[in-house]
């Protein structure tokens, strides 16, 4: 099974300084720790991941090592069985023979690969959108700074005309084999080669333009294509847009994360928007029509009478597009009704015949709004 980025794991970026690092791995290992989720193999599984990404990217030598070509091929293995259960807080024998020996160990020779090409990074960019742009789509252009394979050595990263040696350190293979006589046995350690670092070939003349990375660090003007109806936080993969691969591997890919800026007037509710008017006591009574906005402009909407207050209508396609469908949702609209705050004597003597017609009985003690409160029935 292929491993997950360790700043991926960490969540940090791939410029994060060393307490960064350390703080994002202090906050998963309290929420991963086995002692805190009663042996919940999954959480387990997790700490482990999230320990080894720490100890790679805490490291200065080891991330650097990372950083130029990822995930090394499994080394050795063996003592199976002996896992995190035991040995207690010590972690399992695999954590004891790594100290002591530095790598992976065997009693069994295993040949090693020269290091293969490697996948190019995949990037993240956050981009910031209106409730407008979801209705209507948009195109637009982002700046991504990345690593590029150099264009003058074509990640050789030697000079041209410079041809590559054999590497007189490891012989080719990409990796340094050390064995060790110890108490438990004789065991073999392997590394990758410092020398050629796991290429199995050093090339002595060095390319100016990247200096022998074979990688050069460019900012890119990429065009993204938004489609209408896109949710918060939904991802477009903008294939081989990412950093560059290594060794002739293939680039990686860019995911644009969409962010939503929340709207004055709308709230999303998947395809549907809602929104709130305020109506008069008038139209609430007799009914009437009123011109309201909409995402896109301006809609009719029809008020019966004796609306109440909090009553909702639905504008049938007034909403957002459907992502990847056909059709738009609906604008759900909710009226609330404005009882006026001051009457001249004329209004007041209106709404007392008013409520006086249909037998109520008026109490000079009440103040005006609780008379007006009684005569729209207690709302």
């Amino acid at each position: 099974m292929a491993k997950r980025d360790y700043y991926e794991v960490l969540g940090v970026s791939r410029d994060a300084g060393p307490e960064e690092i350390k703080k994002a791995y202090r906050r998963l290992a309290r929420q991963y720790h086995p002692d805190a989720n009663n042996g919940n193999k999954e959480t387990e599984a997790k700490f482990k991941e999230v320990k080894e990404a720490y100890d790679v990217l805490s490291d200065p030598q080891q991330r650097s090592r990372y950083d130029r070509y990822g995930h090394e091929p499994e080394g050795f293995s063996g003592f199976g069985g002996f896992g995190s259960g035991g040995f207690g807080g010590m972690g399992g024998i695999e954590d004891i023979f790594e100290t002591f020996f530095g790598g992976g160990f065997t009693g069994t020779r295993r040949r090693q690969k020269r290091a293969e090409p490697q996948r190019g990074a995949d990037l993240r960019y956050d981009l910031e959108i209106t409730l407008e742009e979801v209705l209507s789509g948009k195109e637009t252009y982002i700046n991504i700074p990345r690593l590029e394979v150099c264009p003058q050595c074509h990640g050789s990263g030697g000079k041209e005309g410079a041809l590559p040696v054999t590497c007189s350190a490891c012989g080719g293979s990409g990796q340094q084999q050390v064995v060790r006589n110890t108490a438990f046995g004789s065991f073999m350690s392997i590394h990758t080669c410092e020398a050629c670092k796991g290429e199995g070939r050093i090339v002595k003349e060095r390319c100016p333009n990247c200096r022998g990375e074979g990688r050069v660090a460019r900012e890119r003007k990429i065009e993204v294509k938004i489609p209408p109806g896109v949710e918060d936080g939904s991802r477009l993969r903008l294939s081989g847009e990412g950093e560059g691969g290594l060794r002739g591997g293939p680039p990686g890919d860019l995911y644009v994360v969409m962010h939503i800026r929340p709207h004055e007037v709308f709230q999303r509710r998947g395809d549907d928007l809602t929104c709130q008017v305020t109506i008069s006591i008038v139209d609430a009574a007799l009914g009437g029509e009123i011109k309201i906005t909409t995402l896109d402009g301006t809609a009719k909407l029809i008020i019966p009478e004796g609306t109440q207050s909090g009553t909702t209508f639905r504008l049938k396609g007034k909403g957002l597009p459907q992502l990847r469908g056909y059709g738009r949702g609906d604008l759900l609209v909710t009226v609330r009704v404005e009882i006026p705050r001051h009457l001249n004597a004329k209004q007041k003597k209106i709404l007392r015949e008013f409520a006086e017609a249909g037998g109520a009985k008026l109490s000079e003690e009440k103040s005006f709004f609780e008379r007006v409160k009684d005569t729209l029935g207690g709302k």
